[in-house]
């Protein structure tokens, strides 16, 4: 019976390496999958580059979980080249062979995004979920966004049925508020970024230093009976040697709470 929660990494956590060497660290370190970054390891607009990338993962027994795009949307005001630039992202997720592509809900934070701009970006974000052939189009879950708390990110998936949402846990936010988000937005989550960055941003611990969110989380999920991606995305010091002990880590918690 296959795993409902899977164990992966963002290749962003290495942005400094080739993409070789990034498949064969997470390989050695027993994950499943790998969200390749389209800011260095699969640049906008090379799909050739995509389709190898795409291809050496699989050979080393690796699936692709998504394309994490840097497209953000709203940001393009004119439309022909927002379509420009969206059809792209998507020739570059098929190319990768992904199922997903991560996208950034606008450039303004929730409390302070005008009324017109928040349209602006959540019609960009339905049109993105209806030209995304074969693929699921999710939000990164992150601060300066529409999606920097949980109730702007569930107001905006009420509004866009189509559209699914990662989540991570909040800086600076203690545990029980971070669940409680979490819970509010459950049922759209496709995916999970894991990291234990507390109580700052500048302060990255390993994985277990929050031991009692991530099993938590882990339960959640769950819970859902959906299968679920949950990637590492950052590691103390970008240090490839703690690799092997971070998957573990997250491997422990996934693999206790899958029924």
């Amino acid at each position: 019976m296959a795993r409902l929660l899977t164990a992966g990494l963002c290749s962003v956590t290495y942005r400094a390496l080739p993409p070789e060497r990034v498949i064969a660290l997470a390989a050695e370190a027993g994950l499943d999958h790998i969200e390749w970054g389209q800011d260095v390891h699969v640049p906008f607009g090379d799909e050739s580059r995509a389709h190898r990338v795409g291809e050496a993962t699989r050979a080393a027994g690796l699936s692709v979980s998504a394309l994490g795009s840097y497209y953000r949307a709203g940001a393009i005001t004119d439309p022909a080249e927002d379509e420009r630039v969206w059809r792209r992202v998507v020739a570059a997720a098929h190319a990768l062979g992904a199922p997903r592509v991560r996208v950034w809900a606008g450039t303004h934070p929730s409390a302070t995004a005008p009324p017109a701009t928040r349209r602006e970006t959540l019609d960009a974000l339905r049109r993105c979920t209806e030209s995304a052939p074969g693929l699921t189009v999710a939000t990164e879950f992150h601060d300066r966004t529409l999606t920097d708390t949980s109730a702007s990110t569930r107001a905006m998936l009420d509004e866009i049925p189509t559209l699914r949402t990662y989540w991570q846990p909040p800086n600076g936010m203690p545990t029980p508020e971070a669940l409680t988000g979490l819970q509010a937005v459950l049922d759209r989550v496709d995916a999970v970024h894991a990291f234990s960055w507390w109580p700052t941003p500048l302060d990255r611990h390993p994985l277990d230093h929050r031991e009692s969110l991530w099993k938590a989380v882990a339960d959640m999920l769950a819970a859902t009976g959906r299968p679920m991606s949950v990637s590492l995305e950052f590691v103390p010091g970008d240090d490839p040697a703690v690799l092997t002990r971070e998957a573990a880590a997250l491997r422990r918690h996934l693999e206790r709470a899958t029924p």
